[in-house]
């Protein structure tokens, strides 16, 4: 398993449902989840295989989520 943490600014529920399609299709991602309640709206995905963290940035800025990676 490989695991991605990213700091995003999705707050609400509605910018979490937003997303979910395009990370419920992805065919590498087994789950994810993004802690709206944490001030960097976390955004953990757990991932059959490696992914960058450029990619999902990329991906998720096409619909207009902003995200970083987070450095633990």
């Amino acid at each position: 398993m490989h695991f991605l943490i990213l700091k995003t600014n999705l707050d609400s529920d509605q910018g979490v449902d937003a997303i979910r399609p395009i990370l419920n299709l992805h065919p590498s991602i087994i789950d994810w989840n993004i802690d709206t309640e944490d001030i960097d709206n976390v955004l953990r995905i757990e991932a059959l295989q490696t992914i960058a963290d450029l990619d999902i940035i990329l991906l998720l800025n096409q619909f207009g989520v902003a995200s970083e990676t987070l450095n633990s």
